[in-house]
Parts: structure tokens; C-alpha cells; sequence
């Protein structure tokens, strides 16, 4: 008989251990791990090339974008400005309160002193002057001063500027308090 003692199958197992390494360690299977890296490799190549196109493509919308925003904030001021020479022109021809060439703007509802504050910066200053606002002049001074869209008209500040400008102050108390 071949193996008889716990010796020689002890050997026996050694022997297919190693041999059993050394057919993997000789084997040719690296190449497929080779090449499933170089198949990685290149799909994170094609996906950088994706991201840095998806990110010049986003670049490239953000400077439209500026551009555009660049050119409605300079027809804005363009607006404001226009509003704000036209009040001023009419503003200078009234007396307004106590004869100091503006009325008190304050007394129309949604107008508090900070507003009145910020209208007259404007040139804004008399009764007048508001009712003379155009809509486009509106949604400038809206858009200037940070009001919601629609204050203005919502609030009818032209409407009660002319009851104040004509005296109706009773009518303007009973109407809007």
C-alpha cells in the first residue's frame, strides 16, 4: 500500500496545496482582469470627457444668462430714470405741503415714511407726480423698490394721489380710512 502513515498524507496534502497554487499563479487568467481594467479605464475617460462638455455647456448658458440679466438691470435704471425725470419735472411746478415743493405722499394707504423717504429720492415728491405715472413707469418704480408686482395698481395710489391733489379729503378718509 501507498500511504499508510499520518506522515505521508500529510505530504500528500502539501503536495496538492502547492500544486494547486502554482496552477493559479501560472494560469492565464490575468489578462481577462488586464483587460476589465482597461474597460474601466475608458469608460472613466468617456464619462470625464461627458462631464467637462455637460460643464462648458453649463458655463456657457450661465454667461447668456448674466448677459441677459446685465441688460434688463440697465433698462430698468433706464426706466427708473426716465420716471423719476418726468416726476421731478412736474414735482417742481407744484407748491406741494407747506409750499416746500412736495406733498405728504404718506397719506396715501401703502405709502408709510420710508417709502415717501425712498419716492422722493427719486424725485417722486407731489400728488401729481404720482398720478402721472405710466404703467411702464409703475412696474419700473415697483421693480426699484422692491414692491410686489402690481402694488401700485392694486393699491390705486394714482386714484387716491388725484382725490388728495383735489382737496377730497373726506372722500379719501370714507374710502380708504
Amino acid at each position: 500500500m501507498l500511504f499508510q502513515t499520518p506522515t505521508q498524507f500529510a505530504v500528500l496534502a502539501l503536495l496538492l496545496l502547492a500544486g494547486w497554487f502554482f496552477g493559479l499563479a501560472s494560469s492565464s487568467g490575468g489578462k481577462k482582469w488586464k483587460q476589465r481594467y482597461r474597460d474601466e479605464e475608458a469608460a472613466h475617460k468617456a464619462y470625464r470627457a461627458e462631464v467637462a462638455a455637460d460643464l462648458k455647456t453649463r458655463d456657457e448658458r450661465l454667461r447668456e444668462v448674466e448677459a441677459e440679466r446685465d441688460r434688463l438691470a440697465k433698462e430698468r435704471s433706464t426706466a427708473t430714470a426716465t420716471a423719476a425725470t418726468g416726476a421731478a419735472a412736474t414735482s417742481s411746478s407744484g407748491g406741494g405741503f407747506f409750499g416746500w415743493g412736495g406733498d405728504n405722499l404718506s397719506r396715501i394707504r401703502g405709502i408709510d415714511a420710508d417709502l415717501e423717504r425712498a419716492l422722493g429720492q427719486r424725485g417722486i415728491k407731489t400728488y401729481r407726480a404720482i398720478e402721472q405715472l405710466t404703467e411702464a413707469d409703475e412696474r419700473a418704480l415697483e421693480d426699484d423698490l422692491r414692491l410686489r408686482p402690481g402694488t401700485i395698481d392694486d393699491e390705486r395710489w394714482r386714484e387716491q394721489a388725484a382725490m388728495l391733489r383735489e382737496g377730497r379729503d373726506d372722500d379719501h378718509r370714507s374710502r380708504w380710512g
